[in-house]
C-alpha cells in the first residue's frame, strides 16, 4: 500500500519556523525520527518510508504555498497513489494552538493551499490534518500572524504536539482515516 503525505509550507530559511510551515515542521519531524533523509526532486523536497508494509512518500512542495496543488498532483501520478491514500497537514486559524482536527474531507476554508490542491486535483475529496496556530492577531493582520514565528512558549511545547501529529499519520496509514480519526480528534 502506498500513501502521500504531504505538509503545507513555504520554502526558504525566512519562513522555517513561522506558523504557515507547521506541515512542513510536522513531516521534517516525521523524517527525522524514522531516519529518512529528504532530497530535492521535482516541485517537491521528498522523502520516503517504509512502515508496517505500506510505503509512505513524503513531500513538502517547493511550489510556495499558494501553488501546492502543482507538487500534489505530480506526485499523486507519479507514485500511482489514490487520492484516498493523501493525507494533507496544514495550519488552521479556526483552531486553537496545537489542536489537531483530522478529517477524511472539506473545504478549504480559505486556505490558498488548500484551495489550490483542490483545484488541481479536482475535488475536495482527500484526508486532511489541520494543525491548530490559533487565531490572536489584530483586524486585518492574518497574513502577518500566520506568516510570524510561534512564540517562546509555543515553540517550547511544539515537539510534542508535533509528535502527536506524526502519530495522526502513522494511524491514517495503518488503521485508516476512521478510526485515526478517532485517535486524534479527541
Amino acid at each position: 500500500m502506498k500513501y502521500l503525505l504531504v505538509g503545507l509550507g513555504n520554502i526558504g530559511s525566512e519562513y522555517a519556523l513561522t506558523r504557515h510551515n507547521i506541515g512542513f515542521m510536522v513531516l521534517d519531524y516525521m523524517a527525522q525520527k524514522a531516519g529518512a533523509t529528504w532530497h530535492t526532486e521535482r516541485l517537491a523536497d521528498c522523502a520516503e518510508i517504509k512502515y508496517k508494509g505500506r510505503t509512505l512518500y513524503l513531500i513538502k512542495p517547493s511550489t510556495y504555498m499558494n501553488l501546492s496543488g502543482k507538487a500534489v498532483n505530480y506526485w499523486l501520478k507519479e507514485h500511482n497513489v489514490p487520492v484516498e491514500n493523501m493525507l494533507v497537514v496544514v495550519d488552521d486559524l479556526a483552531i486553537d494552538h496545537a489542536a489537531l482536527r483530522l478529517r477524511k474531507k472539506g473545504s478549504a476554508g480559505g486556505h490558498n493551499g488548500l484551495s489550490s490542491i483542490e483545484e488541481c486535483i479536482g475535488t475536495p475529496e482527500y484526508a486532511r490534518l489541520r494543525f491548530g496556530i490559533g487565531n490572536d492577531y489584530a483586524k486585518g493582520k492574518q497574513a502577518d500572524y500566520v506568516l510570524s514565528n510561534f512564540t517562546k512558549t509555543q515553540l517550547e511545547t511544539l515537539p510534542i504536539d508535533i509528535d502527536k501529529a506524526v502519530e495522526g499519520l502513522y494511524a491514517f496509514a495503518t488503521i485508516g482515516i476512521d478510526q485515526a480519526m478517532g485517535l486524534v480528534n479527541k
